[in-house]
Parts: C-alpha cells; sequence; structure tokens
C-alpha cells in the first residue's frame, strides 16, 4: 500500500485549466486520469455497442432525440456514448450550456430534481453552431446511477420529464433498470449495453500502451482483460496503476494481480487496513490539505463499513483517494 503513496505519475482528480508558471512562461502539463484521457470523444469510437451507436447516429442525423434509458454493467460505454452524442449535437462551442451531468450517489434525492434538474430543465434554449450545423431546440440532463435515486425522487424526476418536454431531454443511466419505477422507463427508448469482448479489450488496451510507451507482456494484457470481467474502466484504471507501480518495468501477469488483488482476499481486516494506513498517511510527506482530504475519507469509509458495506468496494475508494492526492504533490 505504500506503493500507491510513492510511485510517481502525472494523473490527478480532474482536469484543470493551465496557467503559465515562473518567468520562462511554460504551461504545467494537465494531469488526467486515463480512463477520462482515453474516453471516446466521439460516437465512432466507442466499442462493441454497434447497435446503440447506429440507432443514436440515425437519431442525431434528424436533430432530435427521445428521452433515453441506457442500462447495463458498468464500463461498457453508457456515459461516453450519451456524452458523444451530446457533442456531435452541440459542437464545442455549446456543450457546455446545453448539458447537465449528475454522476453521485448523494445527488439522488427528491430535493436535488426540484432544485437543480428541474431549474436547468427551465432554462431557455438559445445560440447557434459557429460551424453551421444545425442545433436542435432542447437541452440533455445526464442522470447517472439513476438507480439509486428513492421512489420519491423517480416520481418527480417523472412530472418534471411531461413539463419540460419541449426545451429538455432525459438521459437515465444505471445498472439495474427494474430498479426504476414504470413510468419513467415507459416514457424512455431504452438501450441495453452489453459487456465488451475480450479481444475489444485486448485492443483498447494495447492502444493505451503504445500511445504511453509501455512495456507489457502478453500475459500480462491477458490478466487485465481476465480480472475486468468485460469493465474496460476497471481495466484501464489496473493498467495505469500498474504502470504507475512498476514505473521501470514491464507490466506482467503478477503486477496485474498485484494491483488487481486486495489485502481484503489475503484475510486482512479492513478496520485494521485503515487504523495502519492512518498512521502511514501522517507520516508521509505530503502538505496538510493532502492528509486532511486523505484521512476524511478514511473516516467515510470506517463508517461505511461500521453500517456494513462491501470491504473491497471501501478499500478501492479508498485507495483511489489516496493516489489522487498523492499525485498532487508530484
Amino acid at each position: 500500500m505504500q506503493a500507491f503513496l510513492k510511485g510517481t505519475s502525472t494523473q490527478g482528480t480532474r482536469p484543470l485549466k493551465e496557467k503559465g508558471t515562473g518567468t520562462s512562461g511554460e504551461k504545467k502539463q494537465k494531469s488526467v486520469p486515463w480512463v477520462e484521457k482515453y474516453r471516446p470523444k466521439c460516437m465512432e469510437e466507442v466499442a462493441f455497442q454497434e447497435e446503440v451507436v447506429a440507432v443514436l447516429k440515425k437519431t442525431i442525423e434528424g436533430a432530435d432525440l427521445p428521452n433515453l434509458l441506457f442500462y447495463g454493467p458498468p464500463g461498457t460505454g453508457k456515459t461516453s456514448t450519451i456524452l458523444a452524442a451530446a457533442r456531435e449535437l452541440y459542437g464545442p462551442e455549446l456543450y457546455r450550456q446545453r448539458v447537465l451531468e449528475l454522476n453521485a450517489s448523494d445527488e439522488r434525492g427528491i430535493q436535488v430534481v426540484r432544485e437543480k434538474v428541474k431549474r436547468f430543465a427551465q432554462l431557455t434554449v438559445a445560440g447557434h453552431r459557429t460551424d453551421g450545423k444545425p442545433c436542435p431546440p432542447f437541452k440533455i440532463i445526464i442522470l447517472d446511477e439513476a438507480d439509486s435515486m428513492t421512489n420519491a425522487a423517480q416520481a418527480a424526476l417523472r412530472r418534471t420529464m411531461e413539463k419540460e418536454s419541449r426545451t429538455t431531454r432525459f438521459c437515465l443511466i444505471c445498472n439495474y433498470v427494474s430498479r426504476i419505477i414504470e413510468p419513467l422507463t415507459s416514457r424512455c427508448s431504452k438501450f441495453r449495453f452489453k459487456p465488451l469482448a475480450n479481444q475489444v479489450q485486448e485492443e483498447r488496451l494495447l492502444d493505451i500502451c503504445d500511445k504511453e510507451n509501455l512495456k507489457y507482456s502478453k500475459e500480462g494484457i491477458a490478466a487485465l482483460v481476465k480480472v475486468s470481467e468485460g469493465d474496460l474502466r476497471k481495466a484501464i484504471t489496473f493498467l495505469q496503476s500498474a504502470a504507475r507501480l512498476n514505473t521501470d518495468n514491464e507490466i506482467t501477469e503478477n503486477a496485474v494481480i498485484e494491483i488487481a488483488g486486495n489485502m481484503v482476499d489475503e484475510g486482512y481486516a479492513a478496520t485494521q487496513i485503515i487504523n495502519q494506513l492512518h498512521e502511514a498517511i501522517i507520516e508521509e510527506e505530503l502538505n496538510d490539505k493532502q492528509k486532511s482530504a486523505i484521512t476524511e475519507k478514511m473516516a467515510v469509509v470506517d463508517k461505511c463499513l461500521v453500517d456494513g458495506a462491501d470491504e473491497y468496494l471501501q478499500m478501492l475508494s479508498m485507495c483511489s483517494v489516496i493516489m489522487q492526492q498523492a499525485t498532487l504533490s508530484n
């Protein structure tokens, strides 16, 4: 676990605007996780979802879009597909004005639907694309992890969808369509995203390895595909972690297994891991702000474990924050 804190990398939590530093006027390179760096920019780049892409392309050509419901396993391209479609619809100039994306599970209460979603849906659309292409007269609201919304929030969303149908389209994204109330599903065109084939994942991972100048073995790539279980996002995250922890060596099967495995699998109690990590974080060469962010996450994870949350997922969540904060000092 110490390796998460001492490796060197350029990834960060979110892309920031570049600012000139020093007298040389050089700009610091953006620090972006590979999952975001290699996210499809257009619908042609979406992998292994040919049927969904074909239908959406036909719809976009007519500058019209129904309410959408994307469902399927994680890491199969649901969010990437609607973001790519929105970019093709609005272009880079109007994209940020016309698209609202909510993707945190804690933003799922009825108050958010009544305030944030409703307020954005009631805004009038304005502006034209500079390239002369037709721009649809509606906005898009993307609700990721929609299956975590309460039934009351989903009912409120149904009323908003009815009232603002003239100027707003909704895209609901979820893993389990059975958790979406029937009045919502009946108002959406449903698309199922299937798990990615092994060959498709291998091609994407090899492409990233070439672009990042990584040394790898065939067994290492095969191990990435195996542990990801059809989740390309997980595979890319493991690849970046393996590259971070093995900066001078090639990505081998053992390195991938070490990354993908968790200490919980070896019988260590998650609460004990947190306690020992807390002591290590305090002694690490991080600034106070970084230590505060990490320890705050530890407190949240500890509380979730007490409430009965899954140890494996909580450990992954905590390690991701540690990696994000550690890279800020590089």
